[in-house]
């Protein structure tokens, strides 16, 4: 789970709005249920977060997460058979940077997970960092 590109076409539909307004797409949901399917533990989630670093200032970061904090941030999304849910969960230091933000998977030639963000300034050509006008946040 690491590249973060455009992409050229997505629905996304949010189910449950947070304060942050992040929005996660059915096809990442599908994709997160997929792959929790592989790893044979019904009781992860999906964390994105953000760390200074990269070439443009802060990255995106994915990763599995069994815990849910009390300052976390959760978005919930329905998969596309109506019956699984997967969550989503955002620390509440990235949530003001990803404010906005949809988050989605495409599929095809090159398979990834995207993160539409309005807050980004700049990007770098590798789409997993970004940089932000600091009067924005």
């Amino acid at each position: 789970m690491s590249a973060i590109e455009p992409a050229n076409e997505t629905t996304i539909s949010p189910v449950h709005t947070t304060p942050a307004d992040i929005y996660l797409s059915v096809s990442a949901a599908d994709k997160v249920a997929e792959l929790i399917a592989e790893e044979n533990n019904p009781q992860l989630n999906l964390r994105v977060y953000i760390t200074g670093g990269g070439c443009s200032g802060y990255q995106y970061g994915f990763t599995f997460d069994e815990t849910i904090h009390d300052d976390d941030t959760i978005i919930e999304q329905t998969c596309s058979n109506h019956q699984s849910k997967i969550k989503l969960l955002v620390d509440c230091m990235s949530v003001t940077l990803l404010k906005g933000a949809e988050i989605d998977y495409t599929s095809g030639i090159q398979e990834q997970f995207i993160i539409r963000n309005p807050n980004a300034k700049t990007t770098c050509g590798c789409g997993s960092s970004f940089s932000i006008d600091d009067e924005s946040v």
